[in-house]
């Protein structure tokens, strides 16, 4: 799933050796963190935050696949 969000981000940013995910699980909850570049930020957000929920569904379909839940939180 890390994978996921590393290759999807990686896509939208102008700086895709910028974008950084680091993943940890907690009671089957896996917590990703996500840093870009600061003039990235804008992008990968959205407006109105279209494009990560975006990210964050594909996130959660992956996910549910094993059967865990998600949260992704930008840095």
């Amino acid at each position: 799933m890390k994978e996921l969000v590393q290759f999807v981000v990686g896509k939208l940013a102008n700086h895709p050796d910028k974008v950084v995910v680091t993943e940890s699980e907690e009671n089957g909850t896996v917590f990703f963190k996500l840093t870009v570049c600061e003039e990235d930020k804008g992008k990968i957000i959205g407006k109105q935050g279209r494009v990560i929920k975006a990210v964050r569904t594909l996130l959660g379909a992956a996910a549910a696949r094993d059967g865990k839940k998600t949260f992704l939180e930008i840095e």
